[in-house]
């Protein structure tokens, strides 16, 4: 079997088990949670601040999943779990899914097709273009994340499992439950290395207030990055520019767009909606190279 049936497979498997069967650490109150008259988390409630006034992004996300049987799930183009995934979470923590695209704002991100929301796609170099088109023709059997290397980028936003966002006065640190990715996010000042700097899987990300709004730019991403289960590449041309909002206690806002004129013929914008996850924390996830034979093929 190829790559791309037991990659969905395994994620579908993911979302699909109950949050009970995946527990490590046992449920822990998470403290200072906003509550209703009746004594239920309020998620509508205003973000937290830290100290200096700054919202505080701090706590565990998750992309929001359709009711069972209401979508078809985050790998096919919406916002979502694997269909007929049951929610996470205490039933108060989960706030209805916001829509997978909004009048007046950019397409939402999706976790097979980065480009999925738009209408004539992403605006690919023609070089860009054949490369995607063999990816999927070889059932993205080459994707990183299959052997065990960093997934892609964009992938970090909208897999199904959890991130958990720590932040501090000078650097915000995310960890993705999925394959135990790790960002930092430097808030203290310095500006992006030059050209010159060894180029990584992530790239090198600062980040700076516009308001109640973070952003962050990245750069120094290595050559022939996937951004999604298809393949959509990423060079290391890239500028990419997110815009972390957390419009109140329960939900985080995040616009994408990637800059990237090796690659595309110009720059695109996609948005991610996660929501909140109380009284829990990430699981260890270790992935195991001697499966990759089998990922592409082996027998």
């Amino acid at each position: 079997m190829k790559i791309l049936h037991n990659a969905i497979g395994v994620i579908a498997l993911v979302a699909v088990l109950s949050p009970s069967l995946l527990a490590q650490w046992p449920p822990f109150p998470v403290p200072g949670v906003p509550r209703t008259p009746t004594g239920e988390p309020n998620l509508s409630a205003p973000a937290p601040r830290t100290a200096d006034g700054k919202p505080d992004l701090s706590g565990i996300w998750q992309n929001p999943r359709p009711p069972a049987g209401e979508g078809p799930g985050f790998l096919s183009g919406n916002v979502g779990g694997a269909a007929g995934a049951p929610p996470v979470g205490p039933p108060a923590a989960r706030p209805p899914a916001p829509a997978a695209t909004t009048a007046d704002g950019p397409p939402a991100d999706t976790f097979r097709n980065v480009g999925a929301g738009f209408k004539e796609g992403l605006p690919l170099q023609p070089w860009a273009a054949d490369l995607v088109k063999k990816r999927m023709a070889d059932n993205s059997k080459d994707n990183p994340d299959a052997h065990c290397l960093p997934m892609g980028f964009m992938q970090f936003h909208m897999h199904p499992q959890p991130r958990k966002i720590i932040q501090t006065p000078g650097v915000i640190v995310v960890i993705y439950e999925a394959n135990s990715g790790l960002r930092q996010i430097f808030t203290d000042g310095r500006p992006l290395p030059g050209k010159d700097a060894e180029p990584w899987w992530y790239g090198y990300s600062v980040g700076k207030w516009d308001g109640d709004t973070l952003v962050v730019e990245t750069t120094g991403f290595i050559d022939g990055v996937w951004l999604d289960i298809n393949g959509n590449p990423l060079t290391d041309a890239a500028k990419v520019t997110e815009r972390f909002r957390r419009v109140n206690y329960g939900n985080l806002e995040i616009e994408i767009t990637v800059d990237d004129s090796k690659a595309y013929t110009k720059p695109w914008t996609v948005k991610v909606n996660q929501r909140i996850m109380l009284d829990t924390e990430l699981i260890e996830f270790i992935c195991e190279e001697r499966d990759a034979t089998h990922y592409v093929g082996g027998k």
